[in-house]
């Protein structure tokens, strides 16, 4: 695959991405402007978020095939955590679609993602501006633990009884599913804070300098 060719498929991509998820922000926060409640991000942009999501295994895809040099580990995991959250949790489970940590989470993704896909589908074209980089970069730090502790592990926490109440995937795995979210919603926060340890980024500026290992 040519240069062009290359550059010119991932701003299709990233710009259809930035897209989606500027589309998805805008149902959630109209949802909450209209009926005063944070109740219903499911019912408003859910299934456009399962579709981005599935579609971005496309990524996954691109560091297999050398077309992004992420490599396929991170991708995939990051993916597949994403999607198993999604699928097995909210999209299958009626009891939390309403809670307002579907609200807090989808509010925090859709503002990463049209952060990072702009970014991305910038790089694409040009050298972003640095205030763009800047913000892709640092916008992490507040938006990652705004949608893990009171969106995530919160979601996690409170879909626990159902999944234990309906054994939920017991038959389908060879682990137990209930113990699996217990460790996921642990997790998070651990990986947050090696993403602020890890130096594998960095932007540098006049009077500015971060390490991150979000890329």
């Amino acid at each position: 695959m040519s240069a062009q060719v290359r550059s010119s498929y991932l701003f299709l991509y990233n710009s259809i991405q930035a897209i989606g998820w500027a589309v998805s922000l805008w149902r959630i926060s109209n949802r909450l402007a209209s009926t005063k409640s944070f109740n219903g991000a499911y019912a408003s942009a859910g299934e456009l978020i399962c579709f981005l999501q599935r579609l971005a295994f496309l990524e996954v895809v691109h560091g297999a095939l050398g077309i992004v040099p992420s490599g396929v580990l991170l991708p995939l995991m990051q993916w597949g955590g994403r999607i198993q959250f999604l699928l097995a949790l909210v999209h299958s489970i009626n009891e939390v679609q309403e809670l307002p940590a579907v609200f807090i989470t989808f509010l925090a993704w859709s503002l990463s993602e049209v952060i990072r896909y702009s970014h991305y589908a910038l790089n694409c074209i040009s050298t972003p501006p640095y205030w763009v980089t800047f913000i892709r970069y640092t916008a992490f730090i507040v938006l990652y633990p705004i949608g893990i502790a009171p969106g995530e592990m919160w979601l996690m926490y409170e879909a626990l009884p159902v999944i234990k109440e309906k054994k939920l995937y017991t038959d389908g795995l060879p682990f137990s599913y209930y113990n699996f979210v217990v460790v996921c919603s642990g997790g998070a926060r651990n990986l947050w804070l090696r993403g602020l340890d890890l130096k594998n980024f960095t932007i540098q500026g006049p009077k500015f300098k971060i390490s991150t290992y979000f890329l």
